[in-house]
């Protein structure tokens, strides 16, 4: 452990040094990995200082409690023993997981878009209890939840709703949300009191910079048009709305939440580049069957991650075959238990695949 943490060290002096040089300030791509290099090591640093600092009163007392001579020295050193015994092995995990390669795509900011599948306007409403639990998830965490475009349902909810969200980690924390979600319930047109099951699917793609994906806009075909939906006379009137079309992939993006056909081209061409850059990232990942059982596309109900059982009052995510018995508080967004059991799975996963390492 200890010579892993010297190298560790080597390349944070190094990167240090690197990211205050010119030249590597005027390459911004080059800058920004650096920089997020530097902040992950600094973490780790921190871990390392704390772990060497209890290795060495360990050590200290061991040698103290050898020699025997002062009772009261002895004392402490026991009890300065039983602290470093007690931290040490949770600090060597915490140390081993980050020392494991990280996902480089943790870090980025996500577009989601979430679609109704089966089960008709009950789905639409249901991709809107999705919506706003996300949108609610992410306001608890301090992210900002920006909308890009939608397709309301007929009888409330969506047909299909894009928005993008910004903050710390967010696709490292949510990646696990992408694939089909189920919900049973008696839905608010059903007249016989039976419980229907509906179906939307959740997709979370990591959001491209521009160095990760060069769109070339002789490709791209631009569309405008009026706005449809709530959003006052200028909205309606105006061709504000941009639909961007990727004539090799045939890949389309649309967005008609601004006023201004400027920042929904933005918007457009945002979500345009992290549809093209999830496509190059699925290529990458066919290999990793866990990945991919994760990320799935289809409407489709045989291939749920999640359901959420009203009648029951339960949610089950049938990855980790965990079930929680508090749906009213989930689906209003308290979804971090679901997320952190995801995640303590796919770090255990993590650490048995590298222990031949340590």
């Amino acid at each position: 452990m200890l010579e892993k943490l010297q190298i560790i060290q080597q390349r944070f002096d190094e990167v240090s040094d690197l990211i205050i040089q010119p030249d590597i300030i005027s390459d911004q791509k080059r800058y920004v990995q650096l920089n997020k290099e530097y902040k992950d090591l600094s973490k780790l640093m921190e871990k390392s200082k704390v772990y060497k600092e209890l290795l060495s009163n360990q050590e200290e007392a061991m040698e103290i409690i050898k020699d025997g001579s002062d009772d009261e020295m002895v004392e402490m050193a026991k009890m300065q023993l039983e602290d470093a015994k007690e931290q040490l092995p949770t600090l060597e995990e915490d140390i081993k997981f980050m020392l494991i390669p990280k996902d480089p795509e943790d870090a980025k900011n996500i577009v989601v878009e979430i679609r109704a599948g089966t089960g008709g306007d009950e789905a639409s409403i249901f991709a809107g209890d999705l919506y706003r639990m996300y949108t609610k998830y992410c306001s608890d965490r301090g992210w900002n939840a920006s909308l890009v475009d939608s397709s309301e349902g007929t009888a409330g909810g969506f047909k299909e709703i894009i928005f993008e969200v910004s903050g710390e980690e967010v696709y490292g924390t949510m990646k696990f949300e992408s694939g089909v979600h189920r919900v049973q319930r008696v839905p608010q047109t059903e007249t016989q009191g039976r419980v229907h099951t509906s179906a939307a699917t959740v997709m979370v793609l990591p959001e491209a910079e521009e160095f990760d994906v060069e769109v070339d806009m002789n490709d791209v075909r631009v569309d405008y048009f009026c706005s449809s939906g709530p959003g006052g006379q200028s909205v309606n009137t105006t061709y504000s709305a941009v639909r961007l079309t990727h004539e090799p992939t045939g890949i389309v993006a649309q967005c008609q939440d601004q006023k201004s056909q400027h920042k929904n081209k933005d918007k457009a061409l945002k979500v345009l580049r992290s549809r093209l850059y999830e496509l190059e990232l699925s290529k990458k990942l066919e290999a990793d069957a866990e990945k991919r059982n994760s990320l799935v596309s289809s409407g489709d109900r045989s291939a749920k991650i999640r359901t959420y059982n009203y009648p029951q009052g339960r949610v089950t995510d049938h990855r980790i075959g965990l079930t929680l018995y508090d749906l009213q508080n989930i689906i209003n967004g308290d979804i971090a238990k679901l997320i952190d059991e995801l995640q303590l799975y796919q770090n255990t996963e993590k650490l048995k695949e590298a222990g031949e390492v340590f």
